[in-house]
């Protein structure tokens, strides 16, 4: 605890220098004439009260400084600040994200939960940030729009079931979906995050131009390629991922690619993409001050009601 303007107590002292400096106040009172015995019990009750009136107005003073010198304390706000960027996950959900080539607890999953699992857990950690949801199989719909509860995202990834968008793959127009909506955002840096487990198939445009659009938009875009597999190595193999395409896509948008083939490596996924976009849940916790002075205030006002009471009683 510290006060904001220290320099303030400076004023304490002050009645006593105006009590040393100016000439005593005379006041007159009426000439009053009482029986002996009232005269004595209101000389006592007056000394009491007298004796007790400069202490009151010591403290209402004191008091009275303390707040207006602004008593405050640290504290420290649970509240992540916006960081300014807007990022969407494009999510494959074509027919080929049921395949169980992954792993996870020692037990064979699809590649879908996998990808839920680790997608959901690095959205939910994104707090401070932007985030949206476009899912695309055979055509490309947004499934979340942008917002800042990541919580309600993670939940509609978790929810997320093959087939409700086809089972084809449409790359491009997811890309495209996503890019519409980022290009009408005046956040200053907008990030795709693609996923993807096969070869862009239904789309209306080549993949790549999508990501060059993207581009000329300022657009970055990090492509995950998802699945053991891939057209470069095994050509032949049914429901391999086209590496090359997805490298290319984050090539062309200035991002990275990422090739997942298990579990392991969608963790180390998601930890490369917090360096790459660094997350806003890691920044130190924002802190601010919260003042104190209305407790010597109202211990102030408390101390002025009773003097004035006192006189009033006086009075009469």
């Amino acid at each position: 605890m510290n006060l904001a303007l220290p320099w303030l107590l400076a004023l304490l002292p002050l009645p006593l220098l105006l009590r040393r400096l100016l000439p005593p106040i005379a006041i007159r009172r009426p000439a009053l004439i009482l029986p002996p015995h009232l005269a004595r019990a209101a000389q006592d009750t007056g000394a009491a009260r007298a004796a007790q009136g400069p202490w009151l107005a010591a403290l209402a003073w004191v008091a009275l400084v303390l707040a207006l010198a602004g008593p405050r304390t640290e504290a420290i706000s649970d509240i992540v600040p916006a960081s300014g960027r807007d990022i969407v996950l494009a999510l494959d959900l074509s027919g080929s994200m049921l395949k169980e080539d992954f792993r996870l607890d020692g037990q064979p999953v699809t590649r879908l939960d996998a990808v839920k699992r680790t997608a959901s857990a690095f959205v939910a950690a994104r707090r401070g940030d932007r985030i949206g949801l476009v899912i695309f199989g055979e055509r490309a719909y947004f499934a979340e729009p942008l917002t800042f509860d990541v919580n309600a995202v993670a939940r509609v990834i978790d929810e997320a079931q093959v087939g409700i968008s086809g089972r084809g793959t449409a790359i491009s127009d997811g890309l495209g979906l996503a890019t519409k909506r980022l290009s009408d955002s005046d956040a200053p840096t907008r990030v795709i995050v693609l996923l993807s487990d096969g070869v862009d198939t239904s789309g209306s445009v080549p993949a790549v131009e999508a990501a060059r659009l993207a581009a000329d938009h300022g657009i970055r875009i990090h492509s995950i390629a998802l699945g053991p597999e891939d057209l470069e190595s095994q050509p032949a193999a049914r429901d391999a991922v086209d590496v090359a395409t997805l490298r290319e896509i984050a090539a062309a948008a200035g991002g990275e690619s990422f090739r997942v083939r298990r579990t392991e490596d969608l963790d180390a996924m998601a930890t490369a993409l917090d360096r790459l976009e660094p997350n806003p849940s890691a920044r130190p916790p924002m802190r601010y001050w919260r003042p104190l002075w209305h407790w010597p205030a109202a211990l102030a006002l408390a101390c002025l009601a009773l003097i004035a009471a006192r006189r009033r009683g006086w009075a009469g």
